[in-house]
């Protein structure tokens, strides 16, 4: 009987602390019911990432395993996707602590800022936040450390996300071209060419100020063996660059080549011979470029470049190199816009290029006024997205890097209105 009262006084107890008790229920923390708890896609930092603010000391690195040796404060490592559409969107971070211990980081998604506790050595997947995307484009997620009670803040390896704005997420996802990814999308410019046989190519380019980022190759002069433009080696070294492909079964050689000009082999994409000098280009200014492309009855074709800037106003002589195996004129004129430095993909940069005009083996100059755009690998399979050109003032552009979020497709065509202003080009006195 006394057994039977003490369970019906609990019983009764617990019925009335449902509904009337309050000690200590104001503090308990409230469980957090996460709206989409599984993440839908895993975003590599390995092809996606980069070291967007540094600090004295820093030691952090994106190799193929995503960000490692996080350890100093005030680094910033950002991770860029393109979102296919708007809505919510759930962020995750994976990761764990090399050696263990715990850490407190800053994880900023379009801005919006969530701190995330870590522990363990373990990779593990951590809930951020959620936030709403109002438009498809990219979406940048900044990792910050806030602080840690060891010598690391983590090694991340994915930013995770989910909810509706998941869908279709476009990002680096082939872990073969990562290096390629992270250089950014390379576009180009391929000039509408009259039919005959083209021996001059005469262009002008100008970069637009701020738009000369480290790693930058403004490519001019392009033809079906080689090309001609300007790069940004450093903070403090710029060159002047012609180079000529090597044909299957045979080496291109130098002929000659201008005061201060540098003739040396090159590999890595592609082999065949270089030239270059040390100038330093300014970005606002108007440089000229001049190709001639001759064969020289022989079986080999001569391939000669000319610059010429508004510090000397004078043409520079480059090089002459000789391309075996090569019976041709010049051919498939282009230009194009690209990063060679893997950790500059993310900034982005801009050239204009203006004044087109090819000279035919009977003296006529012919205007270029249309060119369809290009892009390489990168956006054709869309590893990258960001990428652009058209005609501004009067001028082709093309723009890349940046993660913008107007992209236009390969192929597209374009025309600039003609300017009628030849060539003042003595082409018998050239040096």
């Amino acid at each position: 009987m006394n057994k039977l009262c003490l369970i019906t006084a609990l019983f009764l107890s617990t019925l009335t602390c449902g509904y009337g008790c309050t000690s200590g229920a104001k503090d308990a923390p409230k469980e957090e019911v996460l709206p989409d708890p599984t993440p839908k896609v895993s975003i590599p930092l390995a092809g996606n990432a980069y070291i967007t603010k540094g600090a004295t000391g820093q030691t952090e690195n994106i190799t193929s395993k995503g960000l490692v040796n996080w350890a100093t404060p005030g680094v910033v490592t950002s991770t860029w996707f393109r979102a296919a559409q708007s809505g919510e969107l759930t962020v995750f971070l994976k990761a764990g602590i090399a050696g263990g211990g715990s850490s407190k980081v800053k994880i900023s998604v379009n801005g919006a800022p969530f701190v995330v506790s870590l522990a363990g050595a373990e990779a593990k997947t951590y809930y951020a936040g959620k936030v709403n995307i109002a438009a498809q484009g990219y979406v940048r997620v900044d990792l910050e450390g806030v602080s840690k009670s060891g010598s690391s803040f983590g090694d991340v390896s994915d930013i995770q996300i989910g909810g509706v704005a998941a869908n279709g997420a476009v990002y680096a996802n082939d872990p073969e071209n990562f290096y390629w990814s992270r250089r950014g999308p390379s576009t180009h410019v391929n000039y509408t060419i009259p039919a005959g046989d083209i021996e001059y190519f005469y262009n002008e380019l100008v970069v637009p100020e701020k738009q000369d980022q480290i790693g930058s190759f403004f490519m001019c002069n392009g033809f079906a063996h080689g090309y001609f433009g300007v790069q940004v080696k450093s903070e403090t070294e710029r060159w002047v660059l012609f180079s000529v492909w090597d044909p299957d079964g045979g080496t291109t050689v130098p002929v000659k080549s201008g005061e201060g000009v540098v003739t040396k082999r090159f590999g890595g994409e592609g082999e065949g011979g270089q030239s270059y000098f040390v100038y330093n280009w300014k970005a606002g200014n108007t440089y000229k470029f001049l190709t001639k492309g001759k064969p020289d009855g022989a079986g080999n074709t001569l391939y000669s470049a000319w610059f010429r800037g508004p510090e000397h106003d004078k043409w520079q002589f480059m090089a002459t190199w000789k391309r075996p195996l090569t019976t041709t004129y010049l051919a498939r004129m282009h230009s194009f816009l690209e990063n060679f430095i893997p950790e500059q993909g993310y900034l982005e940069r801009k050239g204009t290029w203006g004044n087109q005009w090819v000279r035919d083996v009977n003296g006529k100059w012919t205007e270029i006024t249309a060119f369809k755009m290009g892009v390489d690998a990168t956006g054709k399979n869309k590893q990258r997205m960001d990428f652009g050109g058209g005609v501004e003032n009067g001028r082709f552009f093309l723009r890349n890097g940046g993660f913008f979020n107007t992209y236009v497709e390969a192929g597209t065509p374009f025309t600039r209105p003609a300017g009628g202003q030849q060539p003042q080009v003595d082409i018998e006195s050239l040096p």
